[in-house]
């Protein structure tokens, strides 16, 4: 069922039980009218031909008979009946409508006056005392008027409302599908939104009602989208680069080693240069995958504490081992007595800091950095600071691109995805990180990670 058959539909029913409810309440109301009327007229008929009967000047009940027969305002089928205090019956108007039951008497006399219906005749019984016993009174009479009265204004009120409810649909149809008319147009914007026509965007309307704003969100979404794909695209196209470059290079060294007749030093120099290559393409490989495994947020689920200054030592020993000119001066928080630790992934955490502090190193000049720790209540903040050639201004802001290198690495191995991957880890963990580089300071990378 669709959403504009659904409104109808509730609206139709809204709309129909208020007015079932105010028919109903108009129909009752005139019939509780109609019924109050007529009884008080049957009180009317009843006390005057009591008086007539038993006032101080009597008449003869054949009289009063046949002015009952004659009188411009008696009602339909009307007949009062008077019974004695012994329920004898003392006078009869005419025609025999009615017959009553001995119960009913008592139920008077307790009540001094009772009214009901009895088929289609109204029936008003009243006590009267003539002065020397109690009398009941029994008038009845068809309300033939009245009922005639109440049957128009139902069939009256059933077409109509049947008429109103109809109407009530197709203008609820009618409003529902003007209503849903931007949805429509938003469905057919949609249909046309495709992985090459990324570039395409909802009508966003009068930008204020629900519609709009969906309009608005789905329009963010697809600039999301656009970004993603781009940088998938950007990404493919960059690794596949980075990728073949080694590759190419080792096939091509161990192409010319099966066909030269190299003495075993040299052979030995290329083995070594090949196992370079291969170490290269094994750390491309895997910062790509590890980029891959936090835009899939698989490593939420390993957090724990994590000692950032441990993770700095380790960091140093693999540097030193692998060569050591390099140096790497660790300086901790003397001034705080806790401890510098955080939530997060350890594994994540080494390769930022293993990423960091081999820049530092590698783009040092003298293959020195220097990593310090300030460690605050709410935070702990880390910088990686070397002292060689500096990154131009126009390029912080790319510096953390993947595949971007800044023109200061043109002599130096590497791929461009170390600092890209290093900017999703501390993103992952909800942190922040920054770089400044001067003559006279160097370069300065400074994260800043939430205890």
């Amino acid at each position: 069922m669709t959403i504009r058959t659904r409104l109808t539909l509730l609206f139709s029913s809204i709309v129909s039980t208020l007015l079932l409810i105010f028919c109903l309440v108009i129909y009752l109301e005139n019939e509780f009218n109609r019924q109050r009327e007529f009884k008080a007229r049957l009180r009317e008929e009843a006390l005057t031909s009591a008086e007539i009967l038993f006032g101080k000047e009597e008449i003869s009940p054949d009289l009063l008979k046949l002015l009952d027969k004659n009188q411009i305002t008696v009602l339909t089928q009307e007949e009062i009946v008077v019974y004695n205090s012994k329920d004898s019956l003392i006078y009869e108007s005419g025609t025999d409508y009615l017959t009553v039951k001995p119960e009913i008497f008592n139920q008077i006399r307790q009540e001094k006056e009772l009214s009901f219906q009895k088929g289609n005749r109204e029936v008003l019984g009243l006590v009267y005392n003539n002065g020397k016993e109690n009398l009941v009174i029994i008038a009845s009479a068809w309300d033939k008027y009245g009922l005639s009265e109440q049957r128009n204004l139902s069939l009256m009120l059933s077409i109509g409302g049947f008429l109103m409810v109809v109407i009530v649909c197709l203008a609820g149809w009618f409003f529902a599908g003007k209503s849903l008319q931007p949805i429509q147009k938003v469905i057919k914007s949609v249909d046309n939104i495709g992985a090459s026509q990324l570039d395409v965007r909802l009508d966003e309307g009068n930008q204020t009602d629900e519609i709009a704003q969906l309009a608005q969100r789905f329009n963010k979404m697809l600039d999301r989208l656009e970004k993603a794909f781009k940088l998938q695209r950007s990404f493919v196209s960059h690794a596949s680069h980075e990728l073949r470059t080694p590759l190419t290079a080792i096939t091509g060294q161990i192409q010319v080693s099966l066909l030269a007749d190299d003495n075993p030093q040299e052979l030995k120099l290329m083995i070594q240069s090949v196992l370079d290559d291969v170490q290269q393409l094994n750390r491309l490989t895997n910062n790509l995958l590890d980029m891959t495994s936090i835009d899939s947020d698989d490593s939420q689920t390993n957090f724990k504490q994590v000692n950032l200054a441990e993770i700095a030592w380790q960091v140093r020993d693999i540097l030193l081992k692998k060569d050591p000119k390099n140096q790497a001066i660790i300086q901790l928080d003397e001034q705080s007595d806790l401890p510098p630790e955080v939530k997060g992934n350890e594994a994540l955490l080494y390769t930022t800091f293993l990423n960091l502090m081999e820049n530092g190193i590698k783009f040092s000049g003298n293959q020195l950095v220097k990593v310090g720790f300030k460690i605050n209540p709410k935070d702990i903040t880390v910088t990686f600071q070397n002292g060689g050639s500096v990154i131009p201004t126009n390029e912080l802001s790319t510096i953390f691109e993947s595949f971007r290198r800044g023109s200061n690495s043109r002599n130096t191995k590497g791929h461009g995805v170390g600092l890209s991957l290093t900017q999703k880890i501390i993103n992952l963990h909800k942190g922040k990180i920054s770089v400044q580089s001067s003559e006279n300071e160097g370069t300065t990378f400074t994260i800043v990670l939430p205890k």
